[in-house]
């Protein structure tokens, strides 16, 4: 199935925010493992549940990118 423009754009923005949400986590990860070899394990824990919550967030964005994919959810360009 073909995607409209609308829908192209919407796809790419959702992979686009997914791959920043990626890339954050990678960030946060080595942040978090940086905290603990100073001995601030706390922080390191409040890090690491902020990288959970990225990962959990860009694996629904890649879902919904990929129902844009499938015609589940559209964009239709508004006149």
């Amino acid at each position: 199935m073909w995607l409209n423009e609308s829908e192209q754009e919407l796809r790419r923005d959702l992979q686009g925010l997914a791959s920043d949400l990626r890339w954050s986590a990678v960030e946060l990860l080595r942040i978090a493992q940086q905290l603990r070899e100073a001995g601030n394990e706390v922080d390191a824990q409040a890090v690491q549940r902020l990288c959970d919550l990225f990962q959990g967030d860009e694996k629904r964005l890649t879902g919904y990118a990929e129902e844009v994919k499938a015609k589940t959810i559209s964009r239709n360009t508004a006149s």
